[in-house]
Order: structure tokens, then C-alpha cells, then sequence
């Protein structure tokens, strides 16, 4: 079953000999950080060895949250959210960007004090986060059938339409002078004097000072043929839309479902909490360094062997600039959803919300996650290679703070002031000795 359907995007055609920056990856990340370097009058080259969001960045759920990230997230969040706010007007183009709220239900008292616990993450934000329960948890989930406690509720949080939205930010950038290429994929960088002097593509060698990676589930991969240990892994979630359907605005997030209305009138659908993982041989290459993720995460994760593991096992990973790469062999990670994953979240939020039973299946698909040891993002420059920025790992939380992070991208090849203090999101962290591990919030 193929992924869901990305608005079209026209590929420019002449690959510059030189430009200021090069972003590897047209995710969310990558467009989102082309467009900001663009618009401060940088030249910019964005290469996808594929198409434009082709990956996780339109199989996501398309939640725009500040609501239960690692708190090390949300001052990046809150710059993300403003962001999002004016990019339908910034960008001259529809993103789906509208504000309706995210609840996260808690069946017990125990979870309902750990959600209440972290609601004071905000408060010094001054940003309305509160918990829910009885009559008003009811007007804002209408004809529900949960029996919960109560839910974790910002009207913050919002929604947007990954099928959509990054095509949009593409077309900003290239409308702000970036050059923007699909079916591009970049072999190598080009290193010279001990930094970065430019890149080989598969179209040919472009120079340039600053590279960004933002290759998604890709960028351990590339990073490893440069000499650079990115400690990234991947998780599988597995996603569904519906046909029209009228149920809540607000996203909802329970026990083995979590759904989202769509601007097409639908709602998007998926299991709250669980995700697949495969096992690869980066699975035992890492698995010191993701045990403490390991241990937080294991109720929700389901492990297996799958055809993944010959598939990495046979992948290669180091290459010369004049041969063909993986990126070039696999355009777009497209995996199978996981049938018994899209028949359990579909038959709990049915049972959940009665008027989904009324609704129909449209499509199921799935999408590859980039995870980091601590589930927090590396935005960073790299020290051992000037010249060589990673922006990567979101760990499912990509999507909605995709604006920030490529503010912040910008901002530090730029070596302006950054947005947000970057130091929780530094490559270095994994080898300089700091405690690596998720950070619930509770």
C-alpha cells in the first residue's frame, strides 16, 4: 500500500556550481531551514534524493503540540507555534495550520497527577494548560464512550497538513531564491583543509561553507561515510484516514488509538501507543547507547525480524564520491503499514467515538521515525568537521516544530544569535560524557 499522496512539486532544473549553504533532505527540517536561510539573503541549494516530503514528513500525524514534549523542547515549540501561525500568509500557500487543542486522555489517578505534573512546564510561558474532566472533557470530546479521568488539554496545540504543508514551505523557499531539486540525491561532502568546501552530488560537484544535514532516517547513514557517529535508530508507526466523518476539532490522544480531524473532513488515525521497531544490525551497534530510551519506551515498542534487517545488513556504508548510494537505490522509504496495528487503533477509537462507525478506511500507511538515544533532536554544528551542521533525529516530534528548528538551523550557520539556547540539542552530548535519556516531564 503506497504512502499518502504529496501535491506535486516541479523540480528546478540547473544545479548551481556554487552556493552559500547546501541542505541535504527535503523534509519538513530541510525545507523549513532553506526557506529561513533564503529569506536573510543566503544562497541556497536543497537537494532530495527523492521528492519533497516523500518520508516522515507527510506519513506523520500532522499534530502541532507543545503538549507533553520533553521540556528541553519547549522553547523551540513556542517559536515552532508562531511560526506555524503566520506561515499560510508567509508562504502565499495553504498548510492545513489551524489551532483547535490537543487532549490527552488519563484512564487512572496515577496518570491524570503525572499529566497534571507536567502542565507546569508551561506556566512560567504563561501558556494555558490545564486538566480536564467530567462535563467539560465532554463538551470538547462529544460522544465519547471513554471512561477516563480526565484529560491533559492546551488550547495551544493545533494541527496541520503534512500532505501539504511542506511542498508549501519548498515553493517559499524557492520563491525567497533558493534553488530547490527532487531526484537529487547528495553522494558526499567535499571536504578540504580539514572543513567543508562543498558537496558531490549525482548531478555533479557544487562548493559551498556551510552544509545542513537533514536527511530524516537517512543521516546516520550519510554521516557514517563522513566519518561522523550519529546515533540514530528507526521506529515504524503505522497511520490511517478516514472518510468524512463529524466528531471533535480537537485532537485526542487514548489508550490504543489517537485521531485527528483532517481539513478534508476525515480524520486521521493511529495507535497512541505502540510502534514497531525491526531489528538491524545498528540495532545491536547502538543498543548500549538506547538502553535508558529502551527501558522508558519498552511498553510501547514492538520488536521484530523483518526484511529490514537484510536490507540494512546489505546496504553499504562507506562509498566514494563516483558511485551510486543507497539514496540513490531507495528514493522513498515506503514501508507497509502493519495490518494488525490498523485494525486495533481503528476498532478502539470506534469503540471510543461512535460516529466513526459510520466511516470508512480511505488508506493505512506507514512511515520510518528518526530517533535519537534521548528522543531530542540534534541541531547542531559538528565539531570534529567545520563547516557541517546535522539537523535530525526529531523522534516523531518533527512535524510541528519543524519552523523552529530551521530557525534555529539557520541561526547557527549563520552564527547569528540563536533563537533558542542550543545546547540540549548538541551532537556532542552523545560523546561528551552528559546523561542520555528521555525526559518524561513528570
Amino acid at each position: 500500500m503506497p504512502g499518502p499522496t504529496v501535491i506535486p512539486f516541479h523540480s528546478d532544473q540547473i544545479l548551481p556550481q556554487r552556493v552559500d549553504a547546501v541542505v541535504i533532505g527535503g523534509g519538513i527540517i530541510g525545507v523549513s531551514t532553506a526557506l529561513e536561510l533564503a529569506e536573510r539573503g543566503v544562497s541556497v541549494l536543497l537537494c532530495e534524493k527523492g521528492q519533497i516530503a516523500g518520508e516522515q514528513s507527510s506519513r506523520n500525524w500532522g499534530w502541532v503540540r507543545i503538549s507533553r514534549r520533553d521540556p528541553r523542547e519547549i522553547p523551540l515549540m513556542i517559536e515552532a507555534i508562531r511560526a506555524w501561525e503566520k506561515m499560510d500568509q508567509r508562504t502565499g500557500r495553504k498548510t492545513g495550520y489551524a489551532r483547535t487543542g490537543i487532549l490527552f486522555t488519563a484512564p487512572t489517578d496515577k496518570v491524570f497527577g503525572q499529566f497534571e505534573r507536567w502542565c507546569r512546564h508551561l506556566v512560567p510561558h504563561q501558556i494555558d494548560c490545564r486538566m480536564v474532566s467530567g462535563a467539560d472533557l465532554d463538551a470538547l470530546m462529544p460522544g465519547h464512550r471513554m471512561k477516563v479521568r480526565g484529560a491533559l488539554y492546551t488550547p495551544l496545540d493545533g494541527r496541520a497538513e503534512p500532505q501539504c504543508a511542506g511542498v508549501a514551505i519548498a515553493e517559499a523557499a524557492r520563491a525567497a531564491g533558493a534553488t530547490v531539486m527532487t531526484a537529487c540525491a547528495v553522494r558526499s561532502l567535499d571536504v578540504q583543509a580539514g572543513r567543508v568546501a562543498g558537496v558531490v552530488t549525482e548531478k555533479g560537484r557544487v562548493k559551498c561553507d556551510a552544509v545542513v544535514l537533514a536527511g530524516g532516517a537517512w543521516s546516520r547513514l550519510f554521516a557514517g561515510n563522513a566519518g561522523i557517529d550519529l546515533p540514530q535508530l528507526k521506529v515504524l508507526n503505522t497511520v490511517m484516514r478516514t472518510t468524512v466523518a463529524e466528531g471533535p476539532q480537537a485532537s485526542v490522544w487514548a489508550d490504543g488509538f489517537a485521531l485527528r480531524k483532517r481539513e478534508d473532513g476525515g480524520y486521521t488515525v493511529a495507535s497512541g501507543t505502540e510502534n514497531t521497531v525491526d531489528l538491524v544490525p545498528d540495532s545491536f551497534r547502538l543498543a548500549r547507547r538506547f538502553l535508558p530510551a529502551l527501558i522508558d519506551e519498552w511498553s510501547s515498542l514492538r520488536f521484530r525480524l523483518s526484511d529490514r534487517w537484510k536490507i540494512e545488513a546489505q546496504e553499504a556504508r562507506r562509498w566514494r564520491p563516483d558511485e551510486i548510494t543507497p539514496f540513490e537505490k531507495t528514493r522513498i522509504l515506503d514501508p507497509a503499514p502493519v495490518p494488525r496495528v490498523l485494525r486495533s487503533s481503528w476498532a478502539a477509537a470506534r469503540a471510543a467515538f461512535p460516529f466513526l462507525r459510520d466511516a470508512e478506511i480511505v488508506q493505512g500507511w506507514a512511515g520510518l521515525i528518526d530517533v535519537t538515544p534521548d528522543a531530542v533532536p540534534v541541531i547542531s554544528p559538528v565539531q570534529d568537521l567545520p563547516g557541517l551542521h546535522v539537523a535530525t533525529g526529531f523522534s516523531g516530534h518533527g512535524f510541528g516544530i519543524g519552523p523552529g528548528a530551521g530557525k534555529l538551523m539557520a541561526d547557527l550557520v549563520m552564527g547569528t544569535a540563536p533563537v533558542v539556547d542550543p545546547a540540549d540539542f548538541r551532537l556532542s552530548r552523545f560523546s561528551d560524557g552528559s546523561r542520555i535519556a528521555p525526559d518524561s516531564g513528570f
